[in-house]
C-alpha cells in the first residue's frame, strides 16, 4: 500500500490557509468566493450520503452542490493591500495574471511587429492564460498579490518586478519560509512565473537554485500548517476516484476507463446509474458497480468495494469526484469537466496522470495492470482467503492459478513476511507448475 498512500499524498497536493508572516500578514477570510492569500480551507474528507438502496441515481445527484461564482472582487484586507497603480486594477484573483500589466511586458513593446494592433498583442496573453484552470489562476493570483505587496513594502521599482531578478525571488521565498506551507510558497512562486510567461517577460530563475530553495522552504513548514490536503482539479479528482475504485474492486483498468474520447458507450461502460449500495444481513455496506459488458461476460458483471479506514478510502474519493465533477447519470462514471464540458476518462489520460503523481512522489511509474496485481496482493496480505480472492477478481479456477504463477516474482517477496499466506501461495503455484 506504499504506492497508494504516496500517490494519495501526491494527488492531494493543494495549499491551505497559512499563518500570518511578520511583515507580510494577511486576513485569510474569503468573501464573495474570492481567496485572499489562499484558496482552500482544511475540511474533513467527504463521505457518501445515506440513502435507500432503491435510489441509486438520486444519491449521486444529491452529492452535487453548486457554488455561485463571485461577481466582483472582495475588498483587500488591511494587511494585504497593494499600493494604487493603474497597472494593477482591482479584479478577481483569477484575473490578476491577465489584468496586471508589467512595465516591460509584451504589451509595452516600443516597436511591435508591423501591422499588429494592440488587440492582437493582447490576444496572445488571453490565449496563453487558457493554459491553466481557473482554480489554479486564482491560487497564482493570490501569490502575485503577495509578491507586489512585498515589493511595495521593500520599495522595489516597477522595472525590477518584471523581469524579477533571482535575488528578488530568493528574498521573497525566504520571507515566506517558516510562516507559510511549502505548497503555498510553490503556488506563489509559480504564479509569478506564469505572470512573466503570459506577458512575454523573461523568467530569469535557474531551475536548480529555485528547486533547492523551495525544498528548503518545504522543510520549514510550521507544524500548524501540516493539515490534511485536498484535491480540487476535476481531472485529478476523477483519476484518483477511478484509481481507488479499480484497486479496491480488483477490477481491470479498462473496465472503468474508455479507449478514447469518442469511444464511450452506455451499453459497455460504467455510468453513475450503474452504481448501487447493498447492505448485508450484518449491516455491512458495499458499493456495487455494474459493468454492462466485460471481456468474459457480454451481459455484464458486478464488482464492489467497501469503505476503507485510511487516506485511500474509495468511498470518500468517489464522493469527492461526484461533488467536483457532477457527471450525468447516463454519462461515463469518471467523466470530468474540461472547458465546461464533460470529458470521459481515457486510459491514456489516467495512465499519464498517475505517472505524473508517481514521479512527484518519488516513485517509478506503474502499468495499468499493476493495479489489479497490487489489489490481489493487498487483500491476500490482509488475510483474505485465496478462494474468496478468486471470486472477487472474477477468475476461473485455472485462470487464477495461471495469474498467480505469472506474477509470482512480484507477489512472493511481499508474502514472505506472512508465512501462512506465503505457504498457501507456494502450494497453489507449485501445484499449477506440476500440471
Amino acid at each position: 500500500m506504499r504506492l497508494s498512500h504516496q500517490l494519495s499524498r501526491s494527488f492531494y497536493s493543494r495549499e491551505r490557509p497559512p499563518p500570518p508572516s511578520p511583515g507580510l500578514t494577511a486576513n485569510h477570510s474569503s468573501k464573495n468566493g474570492q481567496p485572499s492569500t489562499l484558496l482552500w480551507k482544511s475540511t474533513p474528507g467527504p463521505s457518501l450520503p445515506k440513502h435507500s438502496s432503491g435510489s441509486t441515481t438520486s444519491w449521486f445527484m444529491r452529492a452535487v452542490q453548486h457554488t455561485p461564482k463571485a461577481a466582483k472582487p472582495a475588498r483587500y484586507t488591511k494587511d494585504l493591500c497593494p499600493l494604487p497603480s493603474t497597472r494593477r486594477p482591482h479584479v478577481l484573483a483569477s484575473e490578476r495574471l491577465q489584468c496586471w500589466i508589467p512595465l516591460c511586458g509584451r504589451e509595452s513593446a516600443v516597436n511591435p511587429p508591423s501591422n499588429l494592433a494592440p488587440d492582437d498583442i493582447r490576444q496572445i496573453a488571453i490565449v496563453m492564460g487558457k493554459s491553466w484552470e481557473e482554480s489554479t489562476l486564482a491560487a497564482y493570483g493570490s501569490g502575485l498579490l503577495n509578491f507586489h505587496v512585498y515589493c511595495d513594502q521593500k520599495s522595489i521599482p516597477e522595472d525590477q518586478r518584471a523581469p524579477a531578478s533571482p535575488v528578488l525571488i530568493h528574498a521573497f521565498i525566504s520571507a515566506l519560509a517558516g510562516a507559510y506551507s511549502g505548497s503555498t510558497i510553490d503556488n506563489y512562486v509559480y504564479g509569478i512565473r506564469a505572470w512573466h510567461l503570459i506577458h512575454g517577460v523573461k523568467w530569469q530563475m535557474e531551475v536548480a537554485e529555485l528547486e533547492a530553495l523551495l525544498r528548503a522552504a518545504e522543510k520549514t513548514t510550521p507544524a500548524t500548517s501540516r493539515r490534511k490536503k485536498r484535491m480540487d482539479k476535476p481531472r485529478d479528482a476523477a483519476v484518483y476516484s477511478c484509481l481507488t475504485t479499480a484497486f479496491y474492486a480488483t477490477a481491470r483498468l479498462g473496465e472503468f476507463t474508455v479507449p478514447n474520447l469518442k469511444a464511450f458507450d452506455p451499453n459497455t461502460h460504467v455510468k453513475p446509474s450503474d452504481v448501487r449500495i447493498e447492505v448485508d444481513r450484518n449491516g455491512l455496506r458495499s458499493t456495487v458497480f455494474h459493468i454492462p459488458k466485460t471481456k468474459t461476460s457480454p451481459h455484464g458483471e458486478d464488482v464492489s468495494w467497501s469503505k476503507q479506514a485510511d487516506g485511500t478510502d474509495p468511498e470518500a474519493a468517489l464522493a469527492h469526484h461526484m461533488a467536483i465533477n457532477k457527471p450525468p447519470a447516463d454519462g461515463h462514471l469518471f467523466s470530468y469537466l474540461k472547458d465546461s464540458r464533460f470529458r470521459p476518462l481515457t486510459k491514456t489520460e489516467f495512465t499519464r496522470t498517475v505517472a505524473e503523481a508517481a514521479r512527484k512522489a518519488g516513485l517509478d511509474p506503474r502499468q495499468g495492470h499493476g493495479i489489479r496485481i497490487g489489489s490481489t496482493l493487498e487483500y491476500l496480505l490482509r488475510g483474505t482467503p485465496f478462494e474468496v480472492m478468486k471470486v472477487k477478481g472474477r477468475w476461473a479456477s485455472d485462470a487464477f492459478l495461471i495469474y498467480l504463477t505469472k506474477h509470482a516474482q512480484i507477489l512472493a517477496p511481499y508474502m514472505q513476511a506472512v508465512p501462512e499466506v506465503h505457504e498457501c501461495f507456494i502450494k497453489l503455484t507449485m501445484l499449477h507448475i506440476r500440471r
